[in-house]
């Protein structure tokens, strides 16, 4: 079972304009003359950690971080008041990684990334397959009407029905005929008293479902008033408005892909993004590798998981 590399700091960080007034926060780190890759992380609304630089060698990777706009150490900060959600979409986060890669000079990089870092990674790797020299995904997203249902209108409440209950405290009853609808109110009303309980019930819902097993440090973290509130409005902002695709739009496509070598991983008892939508992506792309973890939820963190995360970045090293 393989596990993290050793803790490593970066060698180069930097604060790049991309543009609507929006400055990324990025870094390397590893071997400056290493393999490229980029690290796409989660939410949309999360951000990059040390822990995610450990999952490259770092004598063979090259390893880029950033956190997306709006998220992270990324300005401005999506929890300020007035942060304009309308330059913050996933054709500008494309747009700006490809802006990335030019900064940092490079010609093609592998994209490794989960949850929603796979749904920007294929929606990258579709718009520019010739940068792409392999994709790493986890915890397949597309953001199709039938992910998002199944996560935030209540089906999946049936397996963690003492947290849904929280969630679904926050809205009166009047309201729960669509409950993305209703905390997207709550979220970008500019009373701290009525934004900041939403983010947090929103946070704590998605935080509490995504590993096999409780981790009451990750809740946490997700609920810290501060970060909370970037995370569920961008993530919000991202599901009212579907991603800005048509509905199964990165499956219907996944043929742009076939020359590009990639690898699924997938949990079985992912609660907040079910399996079958690793399997529509394996079926859509049969030249993937398709691996299940029998013991897995969602979390990067899962053994299981990250095992097969990190085997897969050293065969793709050599």
């Amino acid at each position: 079972m393989r596990t993290y590399y050793p803790e490593i700091e970066p060698y180069d960080s930097g604060m790049l304009d991309v543009g609507d007034g929006q400055h990324l926060y990025w870094e390397a780190s590893g071997n400056p003359k290493g393999k490229p890759v980029v690290f796409l992380h989660g939410g949309p609304g999360g951000e990059v950690s040390p822990r995610h630089r450990r999952a490259f060698d770092p004598e063979k990777y090259r390893i880029i971080l950033f956190d997306q706009r709006g998220a992270g150490k990324s300005r401005p900060h999506a929890s300020d008041p007035g942060y304009n959600l309308a330059v913050n979409t996933t054709w500008h986060l494309v747009a700006d990684i490809e802006r990335l890669r030019e900064h940092i000079g490079v010609e093609q990089w592998q994209v490794f990334g989960g949850s929603w870092g796979s749904t920007l990674a294929l929606a990258y790797a579709q718009t520019h397959p010739t940068r792409v020299t392999e994709l790493v995904l986890r915890g397949i997203f597309t953001l199709r009407k039938s992910e998002l249902d199944w996560f935030y209108e209540g089906p999946a409440g049936q397996i963690f029905p003492d947290v849904w209950e929280q969630f679904e405290a926050q809205i009166p009853v009047a309201e729960r005929g669509s409950f993305i609808q209703a905390y997207h109110r709550r979220l970008n009303d500019p009373d701290p008293a009525v934004h900041e309980p939403a983010a947090v019930a929103w946070s704590t819902w998605e935080s509490s479902a995504i590993t096999l097993l409780p981790h009451p440090e990750i809740v946490e973290t997700f609920t810290n008033p501060h970060f909370a509130l970037a995370f569920a409005r961008i993530e919000n902002h991202y599901f009212v408005n579907k991603g800005w695709m048509e509905d199964g739009q990165l499956l219907a496509n996944a043929h742009l892909l076939r020359n590009i070598p990639t690898v699924i991983v997938q949990g079985r008892y992912d609660i907040c993004t079910p399996p079958v939508t690793a399997w529509d992506l394996h079926r859509a792309l049969p030249e993937a590798e398709f691996i299940l973890v029998p013991d897995a939820g969602h979390s990067f963190d899962e053994p299981g998981i990250l095992s097969a995360l990190i085997e897969a970045t050293d065969r793709f090293a050599d």
